[in-house]
């Protein structure tokens, strides 16, 4: 399975007992965002560890514009576990987005450095190699394909340069970020 799709596990439900998580994914495809955080707060209630709850919760906090909440969730989340790809993808760009161009660079290398190599992040890893190279003053059309080390330069990013930090655009594209990719499920 992808690690869009499946970022972490959990034990079977037993019958009879709401999956909270499950329907926190449901709210968001639907828009529903508010909603969903309520359900991924009840997830965690059950399980205050759940590190995909937790990084559902910084997608839905993106999405209706709490970025200051969401750069928290996610360094939550890499604090438990720093080699989570998906966190550092959505860091990198809300700090992008914020001129933090440092930050976002380390983060997009970690990110490349977890090499997600399945075919639903082809996309997201083609997307931060571009963006490092045009940080490094680069054009991307100049990509190496290797995510390396150094400095950020050259322009930054533009607002709105996250595909990964968004759930649904539009109704057509129920269950899907804003970049194609389908928001994960467990």
């Amino acid at each position: 399975m992808s690690w869009w799709r499946f970022w972490g596990s959990r034990d079977e439900r037993g019958e009879g007992r709401p999956d909270y998580y499950a329907e926190g994914v449901d709210l968001a495809r639907q828009e529903r965002f508010h909603e969903a955080l309520t359900s991924f707060r009840l997830a965690l209630r059950e399980r205050p560890e759940d590190l995909a709850t937790l990084e559902q919760m910084a997608v839905v906090y993106t999405r209706i514009g709490m970025t200051d909440e969401a750069l928290k969730t996610y360094r939550r989340v890499l604090e438990r576990e720093s080699d989570r790809p998906a966190a550092h993808y959505g860091a990198a760009y809300l700090l992008l987005n914020r001129g933090r161009q440092g930050e976002a660079v380390r983060h997009l290398e970690a990110f490349l450095d977890a090499r997600p190599s399945d075919i639903d992040s082809e996309r997201h890893v083609r997307h931060a190699r571009e963006t490092l190279v045009r940080l490094r003053g680069g054009s991307p059309g100049e990509d190496d394909g290797e995510s390396g080390t150094g400095g950020a330069g050259g322009t930054g990013g533009e607002a709105g340069d996250d595909p990964g930090a968004g759930g649904t655009r539009d109704g057509d594209d129920a269950g899907r970020r804003t970049d194609g990719t389908e928001i994960p499920e467990r």
